[in-house]
């Protein structure tokens, strides 16, 4: 399984940002697809998760402005931030989890400034 991840980037404070995380390879249909993210000097923190089924999970740091979702059918998963803090900059990862084995994307850099 490989996760190709893409939309981070610099927003100012306030600003919006989406990121997508595709999927591929034998990826069995129950699943969890999510996002993580690991601030300079700090532990990989979970950001957000979706089961295949449509349930999410949010840390409390970002519930209310971002939204997860994801397209099954294309293997794909969302995270739409809006209302983007300094204290978001990190590193995001994405991340899938399916039967005892878990997927670990490349990191996308948000930055965003003050």
């Amino acid at each position: 399984v490989q996760l190709q991840a893409s939309g981070g980037g610099l927003v100012q404070a306030g600003g919006s940002l989406r990121l997508s995380c595709a999927a591929s390879g034998s990826i069995f249909s129950f699943n969890v697809m999510g996002w993580y993210r690991q601030a300079p000097g700090k532990q990989r923190e979970l950001v957000a998760d979706i089961t295949n089924s449509g349930t999410t999970n949010y840390a409390d740091s970002v519930e209310g402005r971002f939204t997860i979702s994801r397209d099954s059918a294309k293997n794909t998963v969302y995270l739409q931030m809006n209302r983007l803090k300094p204290e978001d900059t990190a590193v995001f990862y994405c991340n899938l989890r399916s039967r005892g084995s878990e997927y670990w994307g490349q990191g996308t850099l948000v930055t965003v400034s003050s």
